[in-house]
């Protein structure tokens, strides 16, 4: 972990969703290192590749072609590389039972996406500062799941 920045990989198939994510990340006081995917395809195959930098943060938007966000959690959860990656799914709507869904495939951080630029910027600078406090401090991350 290096503490001078967290490293971030986002995963959306909306082009313009990755770039507000991307431009709020940036904006941040905390220094994030982002790589973003298309789909679950290309997240899992480079995660699974030998040169994968694991991120300390992981965003998904819970609809995502190649393989969902549920496969790719599942896939997540059971290799040990990940285990103090934090991921992150995101949704504008979904039901308790598909939200109950994405933590017990592993997430540990669900949010709810917001229209407005500045709602979703506070939002995502909450789970940021939460994370960033999370790996300067050692918290344990098994205990970790956040609904925001």
């Amino acid at each position: 972990m290096n503490r001078e920045y967290l490293s971030v990989i986002l995963v959306d198939d909306d082009e313009g969703n990755r770039i507000v994510f991307k431009k709020i990340l940036k904006e941040l006081k905390i220094g994030v290192k982002i790589q973003s995917f298309g789909n679950g395809g290309n997240l899992m195959e480079y995660l699974n590749s030998q040169e994968a930098l694991v991120p300390e943060i992981l965003f998904m938007n819970y609809n995502i072609s190649i393989k969902n966000s549920l496969e790719c959690l599942s896939e997540i959860k059971t290799d040990f590389r990940f285990d103090n990656m934090v991921t992150a799914v995101y949704a504008e709507n979904l039901s308790e039972s598909e939200i109950e869904d994405v933590f017990v495939n592993g997430a540990n951080v669900f949010i709810k996406k917001k229209e407005d630029y500045t709602a979703m910027k506070k939002v995502l600078s909450e789970v940021i500062t939460i994370n960033w406090q999370y790996y300067t401090s050692g918290l344990n991350r098994d205990n970790f799941i956040m609904k925001v």
